[in-house]
């Protein structure tokens, strides 16, 4: 990939929970054997105390319940 370790993210997301809407890219975290690798999704929902995501915006069978923060936080458990 190009810019790989320059510093240059080919990604934009959206870090502030509080303006977080559907079809923003985020950075989100699983726990678990998973716990430490960042990922790429795209917000599917977004409710008060939680956020739905998807990392395959064209699979509808990709959803994750995730936590309402910053960069939000997936249950192992619940990757699809």
């Amino acid at each position: 990939m190009q810019n790989m370790g320059a510093g240059d993210c080919p990604f934009v997301f959206n870090t502030d929970p509080a303006t977080f809407k559907v079809g923003d890219s985020v950075s989100y975290r699983v726990t678990g054997s998973l716990e430490g690798f960042p990922f790429a999704g795209v917000l599917v929902e977004v409710h008060a105390e939680h956020v739905v995501l998807t990392s395959d915006p064209d699979d509808a069978a990709s959803r994750m319940r995730a936590t309402r923060e910053s960069r939000p936080l997936v249950r192992e458990e619940d990757v699809c």
